[in-house]
Order: structure tokens, then C-alpha cells, then sequence
């Protein structure tokens, strides 16, 4: 079984240092991907509500044969729940979907700011921490702005903020952001979903160097930023290859080739992105 670092969130908290995608996944195909990704040596499992296999996500932790403590679950508050009470009762239903007694890092899955509810679901995620039913707690999709008008509100910075993040849209200024403010970067699309990325020439060269997949490369690329990526994969054999990225390490040049081309956005700007 392979052995993943772990980093410490601002609130003491352990965080694996590469995690496992759900998303699109249905309740099958995340029972059995997750089972096998702990039985793999995976730590870190990533589900919101509106991916709609918490469920799913839930009876694979249990049948793991993993000790509960060692795992962390992620899930996500979704946008029709934002507000005070609202969230409250949303964790409360993803909490039932999992089986589980306690979540470890609960988000807010996009900021919403035309709705402006944000920093009441936040006081309520506050509440959940303190109440011992969520470890940690964080955001997702959020820009610096919006980070620091929760704090400024609550006094709690959010411990991890997940963006998109790849070669391709790399976030120097939020990621330098969150170094300065002790704030974990999570990666999702972590290898350009959608892109031709993986087939990049200068790409492919950094991975033969190392005796690589371009996959293991960029997922490498990430690790080594501080970012903690969290691929999707239902495949075992792909699972286990995402795993094995802290074996090599990419020199300063290598890790400007990985980033070096036409930097763009494959998923929602989160001033304006709305999913409820």
C-alpha cells in the first residue's frame, strides 16, 4: 500500500497531500472507486452534494476495512442551500447520505456572490466546527475578495479553498494569496479536464525524463506548489499511477515547462457562476 504526506491546515487539522475525485460519479461507481482507492492507500475522498454520490461515497468508506479516523471526507454545500439555517440543515442531509457521525472538511461549493448568502452559510459551517460535527472547514471557487470579507465578518479564515487549478490556469496571485494567509490550496481539474494538455510535446518530455506518465508529471507539478490535487479516477490501475508522484521530483526548469503555454480557464469565473 502506498503512503501519501499529509499537510497541517491552519486549524491543526491533517490534510493528505492528493486526494480522490468523485465527480461525475454515480452512487456504484463511487462505492466501488472509493473502496478500492483506500485499499490503495488513498486518505483524502472528495464528494459534494451536488455530485449526487454521497451515498455511494459513504458505503465505500464503510466497506473499506479502513479505520474511520484515517480517512477524510470531503463534501460541499451546494448553492440552493446557502444561508444560516439553510446550511445547517443541508449538512445535515449530506451527513445522513454519508452514514457518517462527523464530516472533515465541509465547503462551500461556489461563492454565489449575486445571491450574497455566503457569509451567513458560513457562520453556520462556524457553528458545525465548533459543534464537532465538521473538523474543518473551507470554501471552494472563492477569490481572494471573497475570503477576506469572511473574515473580516467572522474572524475564521476558511483552512482550504479549492479552485480550478492546472498547467493551464495555474493561480499565481490566489495561490500566493492563501501562502500569505496559511490557507491550503486544493486543486480540482487537476489534469486540464477536457484539454489536450496531456499531449503537450514540452509536457511529455519533463514525464519521459522522469520515466513518467504527463499525468504523474502535472500531478507532481501540483504537490510540489503546495497544492494538494484531487484527480478523478474509477480506474485501479489509475488510481495506484496518480499515487505514485512522490518518488521523483521535477527541477525549477522542469516545473516552469509544465506551466509554460496559453493560460485559460476551463471551468466558471466565480464572480459570476452560478450552480445551485
Amino acid at each position: 500500500m502506498i503512503s501519501i504526506p499529509t499537510h497541517t491546515l491552519n486549524d491543526g487539522t491533517p490534510l493528505p497531500a492528493l486526494g480522490l475525485g468523485t465527480w461525475p460519479m454515480t452512487d456504484d461507481e463511487a462505492e466501488r472507486a472509493v473502496r478500492e482507492a483506500l485499499e490503495t492507500g488513498y486518505r483524502l475522498i472528495d464528494t459534494a452534494t451536488n455530485y449526487r454520490n454521497e451515498t455511494g461515497v459513504g458505503r465505500g468508506v464503510a466497506g473499506s476495512g479502513v479505520p474511520r479516523e484515517e480517512i477524510v471526507v470531503t463534501t460541499k454545500l451546494p448553492g440552493r442551500h446557502h444561508g444560516y439555517e439553510e446550511t445547517l440543515a443541508s449538512f445535515e442531509e449530506s451527513r445522513a447520505r454519508l452514514g457518517l457521525e462527523y464530516v472533515d472538511l465541509y465547503l462551500i461549493h461556489w461563492p454565489l456572490p449575486r445571491v450574497d448568502k455566503y457569509v451567513d452559510s458560513w457562520k453556520a459551517m462556524v457553528k458545525l466546527r465548533e459543534d464537532g460535527l465538521v473538523r474543518s472547514v473551507g470554501v471552494s471557487n472563492f477569490t481572494a475578495g471573497h475570503i477576506e470579507r469572511l473574515e473580516k465578518e467572522t474572524g475564521v479564515l476558511p483552512s482550504v479553498n479549492q479552485i480550478e487549478l492546472h498547467p493551464l490556469f495555474p493561480q499565481d496571485e490566489l495561490r500566493a494569496f492563501h501562502e500569505r494567509r496559511g490557507i491550503r490550496t486544493e486543486s480540482w481539474s487537476p489534469l486540464g479536464r477536457g484539454s489536450d494538455l496531456l499531449d503537450d510535446p514540452a509536457l511529455v518530455a519533463v514525464a519521459d525524463a522522469h520515466g513518467v506518465t504527463p499525468a504523474q508529471a502535472v500531478l507532481r507539478w501540483h504537490t510540489q506548489l503546495g497544492a494538494v490535487p484531487v484527480p478523478k479516477s474509477s480506474d485501479p490501475a489509475r488510481q495506484r499511477a496518480n499515487l505514485h508522484v512522490f518518488g521523483f521530483e521535477l527541477d525549477a526548469g522542469q516545473m516552469r515547462t509544465v506551466a509554460d503555454r496559453a493560460h485559460r480557464r476551463i471551468g466558471g469565473d466565480p464572480e459570476v457562476h452560478e450552480e445551485f
